[in-house]
């Protein structure tokens, strides 16, 4: 995806913030229309449910609570959405998306179906309910550069109506030469590396934790370990667990505790190569990189 300023523009249709959605880049030729399950028929009676679509299905696994999706293409959304809302069981939210000039193909269509299924595997937040992308579709070079930029456009909607679907936990360095800063979070058994995101720490794949809790490890921590060992993200081997697959943790603090097997207070336990914590870098280095571009600004 691009990275550029770019203006998104939401509509409600019934004024509700919870209800239908109509996201537009207004640049591009694509809209996005959010659409609860319970307003499906809301939708159906919409033009665009007429139209040849891209779509995806959002919900969560009810046991681990882990994010599912099904991504779908089909040449009348109101026939293949009337289905689905009465077969399949697990979403709850479907997003779908048109073109705005109507010119959207089926031969359109299946190649970015095949293109957001291989790339959503590729990022791997959600638990899809499609079987493999499939081989690539034979599609005109020219029809081709047509759906990369589709795409592009449905990657930036979807995750600012808050379905990051195809985007990787870690974002790429912004060039070779720029290494993303690591912290390590370390104790008995215990061996965790992890990158600080917009959206929280991501413990690295091979990061290893103490499997033995104190007494006082908290519930909710218990719990979201069973949860990663349902959900493969976790395994134990011997008196460890280690981590199978990256994973986002929203809390520093809700990591380095997973992975202590006790109560931590994130922003001092994850340090870096230099030994400095987390908030340390991230927060009081960050405050007071402001506060000396607030005195720059007064005296400018």
């Amino acid at each position: 995806m691009s990275n550029h300023p770019q203006t998104i523009q939401i509509f409600l249709p019934s004024g509700d913030p919870q209800g239908i959605r109509v996201a537009e880049i207004t640049t591009r030729i694509v809209r996005v229309v959010e659409v609860p399950r319970r307003l499906m028929g809301a939708f159906l009676a919409m033009p665009e449910s007429d139209q040849v679509g891209v779509y995806f299905l959002f919900g969560e696994d009810e046991a681990s609570g882990r994010e599912q999706a099904y991504i779908g293409q089909t040449g009348l959304l109101r026939q293949r959405l009337s289905t689905h809302n009465t077969s399949k069981d697990f979403w709850s939210r479907a997003v779908v998306a048109v073109s705005l000039t109507q010119n959207l193909t089926n031969t359109h269509a299946i190649y970015l179906e095949w293109c957001s299924i291989q790339q959503a595997q590729e990022a791997g937040r959600y638990q899809l309910h499609n079987g493999t992308a499939g081989g690539r579709p034979h599609t005109p070079a020219p029809m081709e550069a047509d759906c990369r930029e589709i795409h592009d456009t449905l990657r930036t909607l979807l995750a600012t109506l808050g379905y990051p679907i195809f985007e990787p936990l870690r974002k790429p360095p912004q060039s070779a030469a720029v290494q993303e800063l690591r912290y390590y979070c370390r104790g008995p058994d215990t061996e965790g590396i992890a990158e600080y995101t917009t959206e929280g720490l991501v413990v690295l794949t091979g990061s290893t934790g103490r499997l033995e809790t104190v007494a006082s490890f908290p519930e909710r921590s218990r719990l979201m370990r069973e949860d990663l060992l349902r959900q493969g993200v976790i395994s134990i081997r011997g008196t460890q667990i280690r981590f199978e697959t990256d994973h986002l943790f929203r809390s520093p603090s809700a990591a380095s505790t997973v992975l202590l097997g006790r109560p931590s207070n994130g922003w001092d336990h994850w340090k870096d190569a230099a030994g400095r914590s987390l908030d340390t870098v991230e927060r009081q280095m960050a405050q007071a990189e402001a506060a000396g571009r607030g005195v720059e600004a007064r005296q400018a």
